[in-house]
Parts: structure tokens; sequence; C-alpha cells
């Protein structure tokens, strides 16, 4: 039976510095694009409806097959 081993590049085997990381998330983070204000109620606003329009269908799903169950059962 033969081994695997993966191998690895020099310069994935160093692991990096707590200050370089913080260097390297702060650059990314200012590439974001944020979403302005109004995008943001917008898309909360979406979320919100979406939510209890799927909370509204599970909701009678349930009642229903409840209400079944105890017709064929009780």
């Amino acid at each position: 039976m033969s081994e695997s081993r993966s191998v690895s590049s020099s310069s994935d085997s160093r692991r990096t510095s707590p200050a370089t990381f913080y260097r390297q998330v702060v650059a990314e983070l200012r590439k974001v694009v944020w979403p302005t204000q109004q995008q943001l109620i917008t898309y909360f606003l979406v979320v919100l409806v979406f939510v209890v329009v799927v909370m509204t269908i599970v909701s009678l799903l349930d009642l229903g097959f409840g209400k079944a169950m105890f017709a064929i059962f009780a």
C-alpha cells in the first residue's frame, strides 16, 4: 500500500503573523462596495416580507396537516 502525501510549496508552509493578517483584512474591507442607506432599507423590507410570506405558508400547512391528522386518527 502506498501513502499519498500532499506537496505544499514553501510559501504555504509559513504562517502569517497577526499584524500581516490584520493589514490584509483591512485592505480587503476597503475594496468592499457598501450599500447605501436606501438600499439597506429596501433589502431589509424585501427580506422581512419574504420571511412573513414563508412563515404564513408554513403555518397554514401545519394547521391543515394538524386538522387532517385529527380528522383521520381522532
